[in-house]
């Protein structure tokens, strides 16, 4: 085989390659909900100057929180660690969104607000609070402690359950706090699994027949999109590194998906991350990102893979996005 490798691919395929390579995944890294995110606070800085506060990270990555931090940002869990200050503070809402009831706080202190939850879980928020006025009792699918899912299950006082797994489903229906199964709906967090989503609503509508589905895929674009791109790597390496934090659903949903398709995979926040003995072990080696991961995280693991002897690099095909959201118009 002049020195390549050969490997089968999920179309029955052979696949053939050099050794000692690296493949990129595509897409990986920032998405439009995470772009907006950043650029709200540099904004906010640049017009109003530091201090500003944002409530949680504003995305799961260490490195561009880092980044905020040090031109004036400060990152608060709590509304009441945000200082009075004339005028009212500064606040920016994370991307992962928040409760009804925070901003209901922020209102009532005179916080300037500027909301960066990502238009695509504003959707599922809105959608939540839609599916309460209309009687329904709402199932959401998602980690529990995650911002994401604190946020959604906080656009209802009551009225919510939330669900991570098919166990969690047969003890809710053993519950009997489904009042009316003919008037249940479920919401799914944006950043999951999606083939591990997909079992969790097969036991929903398997319990509950007659339960409302969202009006459409809550599971984000980019989410989708970065877990088949991870697919289409992990069938062609043996060695998958995703470039993330371990706060960031959405990369370490990334990690399962490479390690169900039968790579080795391992996240790291970044290049110091990488094990040389761990990697001596790999032949070709995939990477990808998490869609709050900036490039230059990436690109500096392509150059320390390349110090290891991973010098050919290529990109795979993948889907090309396009989505932007708009700024607040404050910001614009």
């Amino acid at each position: 085989m002049n020195g390549s490798l050969s490997k089968t691919s999920s179309g029955g395929q052979p696949l053939r390659f050099m050794p000692k390579s690296v493949v990129l995944a595509n897409p990986r890294g920032f998405c439009a909900g995470v772009d907006r995110a950043i650029l709200i606070v540099e904004r906010a800085l640049e017009k109003f100057g530091a201090p500003i506060y944002v409530r949680h990270e504003v995305v799961h990555n260490k490195h561009v929180v880092e980044g905020l931090r040090s031109r004036g940002a400060v990152f608060v869990e709590e509304l009441s660690q945000v200082p009075e200050v004339p005028g009212g503070a500064v606040v920016v809402f994370s991307a992962h969104g928040v409760s009804k009831s925070l901003r209901t706080e922020a209102k009532t202190r005179g916080f300037r607000v500027f909301d960066a939850t990502c238009p695509l879980v504003t959707k599922v928020h809105v959608e939540v609070m839609k599916l309460r006025r209309d009687g329904y009792q709402v199932i959401m699918i998602g980690h529990a402690g995650h911002p994401e899912v604190e946020g959604t299950m906080g656009q209802a006082e009551e009225g919510m359950f939330l669900v991570e797994d098919e166990a969690d489903v047969e003890r809710l229906a053993a519950s009997g706090r489904i009042t009316d199964p003919a008037k249940l709906a479920f919401v799914t967090q944006t950043t999951l699994s999606v083939e591990d989503t997909a079992r969790v609503v097969d036991a929903l509508k398997r319990v509950f027949p007659a339960i409302r589905p969202p009006r459409k895929d809550d599971i984000c674009y980019a989410t989708t999109n970065r877990q088949e791109a991870v697919k289409r790597i992990a069938a062609q390496t043996d060695t998958v590194i995703v470039v993330g934090s371990m706060a960031s659903s959405n990369a370490n949903r990334l990690r399962e998906v490479a390690e169900r398709m039968g790579a080795r995979a391992v996240l790291v926040d970044d290049a110091d991350g990488l094990d040389p003995e761990w990697l001596a072990k790999a032949s070709r080696i995939g990477v990808t990102a998490g869609a709050s991961t900036p490039e230059h995280l990436v690109q500096d693991i392509v150059a320390r893979l390349g110090q290891l002897g991973f010098g050919n690099v290529t990109a795979a095909p993948g889907e090309t996005e396009d989505i932007e959201f708009r700024l607040p118009a404050a910001l614009g």
